[in-house]
Order: structure tokens, then C-alpha cells, then sequence
């Protein structure tokens, strides 16, 4: 638990110390009509959106919604296992849905286990995977408009964590948590196989 919060604290300092986090994007224009609220709504419609890309689907749990002077962070924690054999995949299905929807990858850790992708209109989206296979996917967004935020609406898919100590990822997945490495033709089998 320290040591997820730890690495997630790491990346999030060293995405602020490039400028990146909570910075004003080019499309200052469209940013200039939104608030807070408008912007951590789109954070959570991108995090709907990235969820329901990631087949098999897993259980996740709303963490935090930080609002601060002028952007909004919103996170989610995966409770399903991610076994070292199944996390580069499962970082790959976040990669090949955040391309197709036009995001550009900022920069990866060099254990590959994070990575930072930007949305057009100045949305940060990063996801960071633990050492107990916990995956933690977060965005932060652009500078806006101060306003009241409220809490996200979307329904934990699983247990809610948002008001209690985060246990470590406690779902097994028989794709997700498998230990088998993952094979050319493997994959698609697998993932017919899981509900």
C-alpha cells in the first residue's frame, strides 16, 4: 500500500516538475468555458471509457477526487490481480484504446509499469501499476474555471474503497491473473473464455 502510494506520488511529482500536470493546455479557448465540475466530469467520462476498453473487464474502486487551485485529479484502483505475466498486456489494451482515441503518450517509467498519455484538449491520463499488481488510473485536468466539485457518480465496478484503507487487489481473474505468459494465439482464447 505505502509503496503503490509512493510511486504514484513519485510520477505525479515528476509529470509536475515537467509543467505537465494541472498546466494549461493550448485549447485555452475551450478551457475557458469550462469549470471544474464540466472538467472532472470529462475525467470521468475518460475513465468510463477507459474501463469499459479493458476486456476482460476487472473490479475497480473510486480512490480519490482532489480538487486544487484550478484542476481536478480523479483516480481508480484495480482490485483485480495483475500478474507480472498479464501487465504489459493490460498496460497494452490502455495504450491501443488511449491512441485510437487521439491521446499522445507523454513518457513511460523505465520499468515500463507507468505510463503518461495527454488528450488533445490538455487532459493528463496515467497509469501506474504496483508491485502487488495493483493498477491505478488517474486524470488530471487541464487549468479551468474554480467552482464546487462533487464526488463521481459512476458506480465502483465491485466494492467501494473510496472511504476506507485500500486493501491490496483481492480479485482473481482467470485471464488477468493467470501466471501463464500470454502467447501469440493464447490471447483471444483466454479472454472468449471470461465473462
Amino acid at each position: 500500500m505505502r509503496g503503490t502510494r509512493a510511486l504514484v506520488s513519485l510520477l505525479a511529482l515528476l509529470l509536475a516538475g515537467c509543467g505537465m500536470t494541472g498546466s494549461p493546455s493550448s485549447n485555452s479557448e475551450d478551457q475557458a468555458k469550462m469549470n471544474l465540475q464540466d472538467a472532472a466530469d470529462r475525467a470521468d467520462r475518460i475513465l468510463d471509457e477507459t474501463f469499459a476498453a479493458i476486456k476482460p473487464p476487472v473490479q475497480w474502486t473510486h480512490r480519490y477526487s482532489m480538487p486544487g487551485d484550478c484542476y481536478v485529479d480523479r483516480d481508480r484502483a484495480v482490485m483485480t490481480i495483475i500478474s507480472a505475466e498479464r501487465r504489459g498486456s493490460f498496460l497494452g489494451v490502455l495504450e491501443r484504446h488511449w491512441k485510437s482515441k487521439g491521446y499522445s503518450l507523454v513518457a513511460t517509467s523505465p520499468n515500463g509499469l507507468a505510463a503518461h498519455f495527454k488528450t488533445p484538449d490538455g487532459f493528463q491520463l496515467e497509469v501506474l501499476i504496483g508491485p502487488n499488481g495493483q493498477a491505478h488510473l488517474s486524470v488530471t485536468t487541464p487549468c479551468v474555471e474554480k467552482s464546487e466539485v462533487s464526488q463521481p457518480s459512476s458506480n465502483p465496478n465491485g466494492p467501494d474503497y473510496s472511504h476506507q484503507e485500500l486493501p491490496s487487489p483481492n480479485v482473481k481473474s482467470t485471464f488477468w491473473s493467470s501466471e501463464a505468459p500470454i502467447s501469440g494465439g493464447s490471447v483471444q482464447s483466454d479472454r472468449d473464455g471470461e465473462e
